[in-house]
Protein backbone atom coordinates (compact mmCIF):
# COMPACT_ATOMS: atom_id res chain seq x y z
CA UNK A 1 0.00 0.00 0.00
CA UNK A 2 1.47 3.36 -0.94
CA UNK A 3 1.84 6.35 1.37
CA UNK A 4 -1.05 8.27 -0.26
CA UNK A 5 -3.46 5.42 0.43
CA UNK A 6 -2.15 5.09 3.97
CA UNK A 7 -2.79 8.79 4.60
CA UNK A 8 -6.27 8.48 3.09
CA UNK A 9 -7.14 5.57 5.39
CA UNK A 10 -6.29 7.67 8.41
CA UNK A 11 -9.30 9.76 7.35
CA UNK A 12 -11.87 7.12 6.33
CA UNK A 13 -14.52 9.64 5.28
CA UNK A 14 -12.18 11.26 2.76
CA UNK A 15 -10.88 7.88 1.63
CA UNK A 16 -14.38 6.55 0.96
CA UNK A 17 -15.39 9.74 -0.87
CA UNK A 18 -12.30 9.46 -3.04
CA UNK A 19 -13.09 5.83 -3.83
CA UNK A 20 -16.71 6.69 -4.63
CA UNK A 21 -15.72 9.48 -7.02
CA UNK A 22 -13.20 7.17 -8.67
CA UNK A 23 -15.78 4.37 -8.94
CA UNK A 24 -18.37 6.66 -10.57
CA UNK A 25 -15.76 8.07 -12.96
CA UNK A 26 -14.75 4.57 -14.13
CA UNK A 27 -17.99 2.61 -14.13
CA UNK A 28 -20.44 5.40 -15.00
CA UNK A 29 -18.24 7.96 -16.73
CA UNK A 30 -16.42 5.38 -18.86
CA UNK A 31 -19.49 4.01 -20.71
CA UNK A 32 -21.00 7.50 -21.03
CA UNK A 33 -17.72 8.77 -22.50
CA UNK A 34 -17.72 5.97 -25.10
CA UNK A 35 -21.33 6.80 -25.95
CA UNK A 36 -20.52 10.51 -26.26
CA UNK A 37 -17.42 9.95 -28.44
CA UNK A 38 -19.52 7.70 -30.68
CA UNK A 39 -16.55 6.19 -32.47
CA UNK A 40 -16.21 2.41 -32.77
CA UNK A 41 -12.53 2.40 -31.86
CA UNK A 42 -13.24 4.31 -28.65
CA UNK A 43 -14.86 1.27 -27.06
CA UNK A 44 -11.76 -0.92 -27.23
CA UNK A 45 -9.44 1.98 -26.42
CA UNK A 46 -11.31 2.89 -23.22
CA UNK A 47 -11.84 -0.77 -22.29
CA UNK A 48 -8.19 -1.75 -22.71
CA UNK A 49 -6.80 1.35 -21.03
CA UNK A 50 -9.08 0.67 -18.07
CA UNK A 51 -8.12 -3.00 -18.00
CA UNK A 52 -4.39 -2.23 -18.02
CA UNK A 53 -4.84 0.22 -15.14
CA UNK A 54 -6.84 -2.47 -13.33
CA UNK A 55 -4.14 -5.06 -13.98
CA UNK A 56 -1.36 -2.92 -12.51
CA UNK A 57 -3.58 -1.87 -9.60
CA UNK A 58 -4.42 -5.44 -8.58
CA UNK A 59 -1.00 -6.95 -9.26
CA UNK A 60 0.71 -8.35 -6.20
CA UNK A 61 -2.43 -8.61 -4.09
CA UNK A 62 -2.33 -11.42 -1.53
CA UNK A 63 -4.04 -14.56 -2.87
CA UNK A 64 -7.59 -15.34 -1.81
CA UNK A 65 -8.67 -18.81 -0.71
CA UNK A 66 -9.92 -20.70 -3.74
CA UNK A 67 -12.19 -23.66 -4.11
CA UNK A 68 -10.70 -26.74 -5.82
CA UNK A 69 -10.59 -26.24 -9.58
CA UNK A 70 -12.46 -29.37 -10.68
CA UNK A 71 -15.76 -28.72 -8.81
CA UNK A 72 -15.77 -25.17 -10.16
CA UNK A 73 -15.21 -26.35 -13.73
CA UNK A 74 -17.92 -28.96 -13.31
CA UNK A 75 -20.32 -26.31 -11.99
CA UNK A 76 -19.61 -24.05 -14.99
CA UNK A 77 -20.21 -26.98 -17.38
CA UNK A 78 -23.47 -28.03 -15.69
CA UNK A 79 -24.86 -24.47 -15.65
CA UNK A 80 -23.92 -23.92 -19.29
CA UNK A 81 -25.45 -27.24 -20.36
CA UNK A 82 -28.76 -26.10 -18.83
CA UNK A 83 -28.74 -22.41 -19.79
CA UNK A 84 -27.32 -22.66 -23.32
CA UNK A 85 -30.27 -24.65 -24.76
CA UNK A 86 -32.69 -22.29 -23.00
CA UNK A 87 -30.99 -19.22 -24.49
CA UNK A 88 -30.97 -20.87 -27.93
CA UNK A 89 -34.65 -21.81 -27.64
CA UNK A 90 -35.73 -18.33 -26.53
CA UNK A 91 -33.72 -16.80 -29.40
CA UNK A 92 -35.32 -19.14 -31.93
CA UNK A 93 -38.82 -18.33 -30.61
CA UNK A 94 -38.35 -14.57 -30.21
CA UNK A 95 -36.07 -13.83 -33.16
CA UNK A 96 -36.42 -16.67 -35.68
CA UNK A 97 -34.98 -14.48 -38.47
CA UNK A 98 -31.77 -14.03 -36.43
CA UNK A 99 -31.30 -17.61 -35.25
CA UNK A 100 -27.83 -18.90 -36.22
CA UNK A 101 -27.58 -15.98 -38.66
CA UNK A 102 -23.85 -15.38 -38.22
CA UNK A 103 -22.50 -18.97 -38.58
CA UNK A 104 -24.90 -19.65 -41.48
CA UNK A 105 -24.33 -16.49 -43.47
CA UNK A 106 -20.82 -15.40 -42.47
CA UNK A 107 -19.00 -18.50 -41.15
CA UNK A 108 -15.52 -17.00 -41.44
CA UNK A 109 -16.46 -13.93 -39.42
CA UNK A 110 -18.16 -16.20 -36.88
CA UNK A 111 -14.99 -18.30 -36.53
CA UNK A 112 -12.84 -15.18 -36.08
CA UNK A 113 -15.18 -13.90 -33.34
CA UNK A 114 -15.05 -17.27 -31.57
CA UNK A 115 -11.26 -16.96 -31.38
CA UNK A 116 -10.78 -13.23 -30.78
CA UNK A 117 -13.74 -12.40 -28.54
CA UNK A 118 -12.35 -14.16 -25.43
CA UNK A 119 -8.94 -12.55 -25.95
CA UNK A 120 -9.86 -9.00 -26.93
CA UNK A 121 -13.11 -8.46 -25.06
CA UNK A 122 -13.61 -10.91 -22.19
CA UNK A 123 -10.29 -10.46 -20.36
CA UNK A 124 -10.41 -6.63 -20.15
CA UNK A 125 -14.06 -6.72 -19.05
CA UNK A 126 -13.33 -9.22 -16.29
CA UNK A 127 -10.27 -7.26 -15.16
CA UNK A 128 -12.47 -4.19 -14.64
CA UNK A 129 -15.81 -5.57 -13.48
CA UNK A 130 -14.61 -8.44 -11.33
CA UNK A 131 -10.92 -8.17 -10.39
CA UNK A 132 -10.63 -4.39 -9.92
CA UNK A 133 -14.12 -3.89 -8.56
CA UNK A 134 -13.84 -6.68 -5.98
CA UNK A 135 -10.34 -5.73 -4.83
CA UNK A 136 -10.21 -1.96 -4.88
CA UNK A 137 -13.79 -1.10 -3.92
CA UNK A 138 -14.36 -3.59 -1.13
CA UNK A 139 -13.85 -0.70 1.31
CA UNK A 140 -16.91 0.97 -0.20
CA UNK A 141 -19.28 -1.97 -0.47
CA UNK A 142 -17.89 -4.22 2.30
CA UNK A 143 -19.83 -7.48 1.80
CA UNK A 144 -19.63 -9.99 -1.04
CA UNK A 145 -23.39 -9.65 -1.57
CA UNK A 146 -23.07 -5.89 -2.12
CA UNK A 147 -20.07 -6.37 -4.41
CA UNK A 148 -21.95 -8.95 -6.47
CA UNK A 149 -24.95 -6.66 -6.93
CA UNK A 150 -22.80 -3.63 -7.72
CA UNK A 151 -20.68 -5.61 -10.16
CA UNK A 152 -23.75 -6.92 -11.99
CA UNK A 153 -25.36 -3.47 -12.11
CA UNK A 154 -22.20 -1.77 -13.36
CA UNK A 155 -21.67 -4.50 -15.95
CA UNK A 156 -25.22 -4.11 -17.23
CA UNK A 157 -24.92 -0.32 -17.30
CA UNK A 158 -21.69 -0.56 -19.33
CA UNK A 159 -23.71 -2.04 -22.17
CA UNK A 160 -25.82 1.10 -22.47
CA UNK A 161 -23.47 1.89 -25.34
CA UNK A 162 -25.38 -0.61 -27.50
CA UNK A 163 -28.60 1.40 -27.07
CA UNK A 164 -30.96 -1.51 -26.49
CA UNK A 165 -32.54 -3.01 -23.39
CA UNK A 166 -31.75 -6.62 -24.41
CA UNK A 167 -28.00 -6.04 -24.11
CA UNK A 168 -28.40 -4.30 -20.74
CA UNK A 169 -30.67 -6.93 -19.20
CA UNK A 170 -28.72 -9.91 -20.51
CA UNK A 171 -25.37 -8.55 -19.32
CA UNK A 172 -26.79 -7.59 -15.93
CA UNK A 173 -27.99 -11.19 -15.55
CA UNK A 174 -24.68 -12.55 -16.82
CA UNK A 175 -22.81 -10.15 -14.57
CA UNK A 176 -24.76 -11.48 -11.59
CA UNK A 177 -23.69 -15.02 -12.45
CA UNK A 178 -20.05 -14.13 -13.11
CA UNK A 179 -19.77 -11.94 -9.99
CA UNK A 180 -21.38 -14.58 -7.77
CA UNK A 181 -18.91 -17.19 -8.97
CA UNK A 182 -15.95 -14.81 -8.72
CA UNK A 183 -16.93 -13.96 -5.13
CA UNK A 184 -16.61 -17.65 -4.33
CA UNK A 185 -13.49 -18.79 -6.18
CA UNK A 186 -11.65 -15.47 -6.91
CA UNK A 187 -10.22 -16.97 -10.11
CA UNK A 188 -10.05 -14.57 -13.03
CA UNK A 189 -9.27 -17.47 -15.36
CA UNK A 190 -12.46 -19.33 -14.41
CA UNK A 191 -14.57 -16.18 -14.76
CA UNK A 192 -13.07 -15.47 -18.17
CA UNK A 193 -13.85 -19.04 -19.24
CA UNK A 194 -17.48 -18.75 -18.12
CA UNK A 195 -17.89 -15.32 -19.69
CA UNK A 196 -16.39 -16.58 -22.97
CA UNK A 197 -18.80 -19.51 -23.15
CA UNK A 198 -21.88 -17.31 -22.88
CA UNK A 199 -20.47 -14.56 -25.08
CA UNK A 200 -19.62 -16.98 -27.87
CA UNK A 201 -23.05 -18.58 -27.47
CA UNK A 202 -24.75 -15.19 -27.90
CA UNK A 203 -22.89 -14.50 -31.13
CA UNK A 204 -23.62 -18.02 -32.37
CA UNK A 205 -27.38 -18.16 -31.75
CA UNK A 206 -28.00 -14.77 -33.34
CA UNK A 207 -28.09 -12.24 -30.50
CA UNK A 208 -24.74 -10.74 -31.43
CA UNK A 209 -26.30 -7.82 -33.29
CA UNK A 210 -27.57 -6.51 -29.95
CA UNK A 211 -23.92 -6.30 -28.82
CA UNK A 212 -22.51 -4.56 -31.86
CA UNK A 213 -21.86 -0.81 -31.93
CA UNK A 214 -22.09 -0.78 -35.71
CA UNK A 215 -25.75 -1.77 -35.51
CA UNK A 216 -26.47 0.62 -32.62
CA UNK A 217 -24.70 3.72 -33.95
CA UNK A 218 -25.87 3.72 -37.55
CA UNK A 219 -29.33 5.03 -36.61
Amino acid sequence: MNSDTTRDQRHPGFFHLRLLIEFVAIFVGGPLAVLAIHQRGALFLVLWLGALVAFFNTRGRPPFPKHPMWPELRGIAVRFSVLAPLIALVTWLAFPHLFLELPRQRPLLWAIIMVLYPLLSVWPQEMLYRSLLFHRYRELFRSDVALILVSASAFGFAHIIFLNWIAILMTAAGGLLFARDYARHRSLALTCLEHSLYGCLIFTVGLGRFFYTGAAWTH
